[in-house]
């Protein structure tokens, strides 16, 4: 009887610690729509009034309408699914070959060591004065396009991930050492492994920078995309138009890094 009453009373507490923890979450979601709701509506009573000139700032009920009329002509289907197309395979792209640069930096510390101001240097060089070589060397195209977004995640990627495999805890590393472990159980049993969390928080990063790729080379390249249509926008004025490509690509982008978000969920329910 004494045990009932010991765990009882822990379990209560747990259910409302977890209680808490739902309510406080729930919390945080209405605050974050609430907020939204308020700028959109505040945002069109603006421009009804003539506070702000709609021509210029658009306003919501006219970004509705334009994508309304997309929808009806078929254009913000083909659009939409140019630019997710090349998103995702940038995205792809820059993940494996980020991951795989750092671990042969990882694996070889002469490689690292000649390597890290090229990095350093690539790192912050700014990848759009790169777009005209690059339309030069691969052509005006789709392959511009995913390499322009491939140029701008995949140095982010290597010094992400490979900061990850150096923070691995050196002991564990060193107990693997001293059982006489090769180089590739190192990896695969110790730094793969501890380096996840690392390599899911390098993806994050990577949505943000592999749209940014693809919507600078569709400004520089395109034919297609919500960038070139937002520059098509702004050629003709309608401005509309082009806060309607940035409405889209907000929620697309949000919605792709919702996506990895999960996994990390998920990867975090299974390890635990």
């Amino acid at each position: 009887m004494s045990v009932n009453k010991q765990t009882k009373p822990d379990s209560q507490e747990h259910l409302a610690y977890l209680k808490k923890v739902k309510q406080k979450r729930i919390a945080v979601r209405i605050t974050q729509v609430a907020i939204l709701l308020i700028f959109l509506a505040l945002w069109e009573l603006a421009a009804q009034l003539k506070w702000i000139d709609a021509f210029i700032t658009s306003q919501p009920s006219r970004i509705w309408n334009t994508l309304v009329n997309l929808h009806d002509t078929g254009d913000l289907y083909m659009h939409v699914s140019v630019t997710l197309y090349e998103t995702v395979i940038g995205f792809t792209l820059g993940t494996l070959l980020g991951t795989t640069i750092a671990i042969i930096l990882w694996w070889s510390d002469f490689i690292s060591k000649v390597a890290d101001p090229y990095l350093v240097v690539l790192n912050s060089l700014p990848k759009v004065a790169l777009g005209p070589i690059i339309i030069v060397w691969i052509g005006a195209g789709t392959k511009a396009i995913i390499t322009m977004a491939l140029l701008v995640s995949i140095i982010v990627t290597v010094i992400g991930v490979l900061n990850g495999f150096l923070d691995v805890s050196p002991d564990k590393i060193k107990l693997l050492r001293t059982f006489g472990a090769s180089n590739i159980q190192v990896l695969t049993k110790v730094v793969l492994p501890a380096s996840i969390p690392t390599i899911i928080s390098a993806l994050k990063i990577n949505v943000g920078m592999s749209w940014v790729g693809v919507i600078v080379g569709e400004f520089l390249v395109s034919r297609a995309g919500l960038g070139y249509l937002a520059v098509y926008g702004g050629q003709v004025f309608q401005l509309d138009l082009v806060m309607t490509s940035v409405a889209i690509l907000l929620v697309s982008a949000t919605l792709m890094y919702q996506g990895v978000a999960w996994l990390e969920k998920r990867y975090l329910k299974w390890r635990l």
